[in-house]
C-alpha cells in the first residue's frame, strides 16, 4: 500500500471566504482571520449577488437595490476587529455561485476556501440545494467548512486533528494535509477508519450471535488497523505518534462521535469530485456533507 508523503509545509497564501452575511459566516470569518494571521495570508471576502432577472430595460447601477444592500452588508461584515491587521479585499460579483467562485479560485490563486453552512438536510436540502457541498465537491483547493454544530466561542487553533479515511486516493491526499497541519501546529493526529457492523454471512443451528459477530469485528478491525499503520511514514514528522483507530457503525455518526469524544479541533476528509454538480448537491446521504452538518468542529475537505 502507498504510504503518506507529508507536505513539507502548509502554505495558505491566499484565502477566499464566501459569505452570505449570516451569523455562521461570522464564525467562518473568525477562522479565516486566525489562519491568515498564522500564515501571513491575504483574505478575499466574496458575496455573490444573484443574477439579475430579465428586464426590458437594464437597471442603472445607482438603482440596483441588490448591489446597494450587498455593499452595505459587506461594509458591516468586514468592519469588526478580525480583519484590522490582515490584508483583505472585498468582492461582490453578480452571477451563479459556483462559476463565480471557481473563477476567483483560479484568478486569485486561492489556496483555501472558507465557508459557513447551515447544514440543511433531508427535504430542505433537496429543495434548496447545498451551496457548501457544491463548493467542496468542485473546488480545486481545500475547503474549510464551519457547520451549525460548531460552537461560536471556541479556539481557532487546530491542535487536535482527526483524519477520517476510507483508504481511497482522496483520503490519501487529505492525509497529507492532516500531517502537515499537525506538524505546523505541533499538535496531535488521530487517523480513523470506520467499518460497518460485521454482517452475518450464514446462520446455522450452531451459530452463536455474540461470539460470531465479535470475532468477525475483531478480524476486520485487525486488518483495518494494519492498513492504517501502512499509511504512516517511517520517519514520523510529528511530535508524537499518530493515534490509529478503527470504529464500527454508520460512518457519519461514528466520525462525529469520535471527534466529540477526542475534543477534535478539526476533521479532515477526502472527497471525490462528483460527475455532476446537481447530482452531488442532491444526494442527502453524502457522507462528507452529513459530517459537516453535525461535526462539533470545522471540517477540512480535500478533493481527490
Amino acid at each position: 500500500m502507498q504510504t503518506i508523503e507529508a507536505k513539507p509545509s502548509v502554505s495558505f497564501k491566499n484565502l477566499l471566504l464566501a459569505t452570505d452575511f449570516s451569523s455562521i459566516s461570522k464564525s467562518a470569518l473568525a477562522y479565516a482571520a486566525s489562519i491568515a494571521s498564522r500564515y501571513g495570508s491575504k483574505i478575499y471576502v466574496v458575496h455573490v449577488i444573484p443574477p439579475e432577472p430579465r428586464m426590458p430595460i437594464p437597471v442603472l447601477p445607482e438603482l440596483d437595490r441588490d448591489r446597494l444592500q450587498a455593499e452595505l452588508a459587506m461594509q458591516e461584515f468586514v468592519n469588526g476587529d478580525e480583519l484590522k491587521e490582515i490584508p483583505h479585499e472585498t468582492l461582490l460579483p453578480r452571477g451563479a455561485m459556483w462559476p463565480e467562485i471557481s473563477e476567483l479560485i483560479e484568478s486569485d490563486e486561492i489556496d483555501l476556501l472558507v465557508v459557513g453552512t447551515h447544514g440543511r438536510a433531508g427535504l430542505k436540502k433537496v429543495i434548496l440545494g447545498s451551496v457548501a457541498e457544491e463548493l467542496f465537491r468542485q473546488a480545486s483547493c481545500p475547503v474549510l467548512t464551519i457547520g451549525p454544530a460548531v460552537p461560536e466561542e471556541t479556539g481557532r487553533e487546530f491542535r487536535r486533528i482527526l483524519l477520517a479515511t476510507d483508504f481511497g486516493p482522496a483520503s490519501l491526499h487529505a492525509l497529507s494535509y492532516a500531517f502537515s497541519l499537525a506538524k505546523e501546529s505541533q499538535g496531535a493526529l488521530t487517523v480513523l477508519h470506520v467499518l460497518p457492523p460485521t454482517p452475518t454471512v450464514e446462520v446455522t443451528p450452531y451459530w452463536h450471535a455474540g461470539t460470531d459477530v465479535v470475532e468477525r469485528q475483531e478480524t476486520a478491525g485487525r486488518i483495518a488497523l494494519g492498513r492504517l499503520k501502512e499509511l504512516i511514514p517511517p520517519e514520523n514528522p510529528l511530535v508524537s505518534d499518530p493515534e490509529l483507530r478503527v470504529g464500527f457503525g454508520p460512518v457519519c455518526p461514528e466520525i462525529v462521535r469520535i471527534a466529540a469524544a477526542s475534543h477534535a479541533d478539526l476533521i479532515v476528509m477526502g472527497v471525490n469530485r462528483a460527475a455532476s454538480v446537481r447530482v452531488s448537491v442532491h444526494l442527502p446521504w453524502a457522507t462528507a456533507y452529513a459530517v459537516v452538518g453535525h461535526a462539533p468542529c470545522p471540517v477540512l475537505t480535500v478533493r481527490g
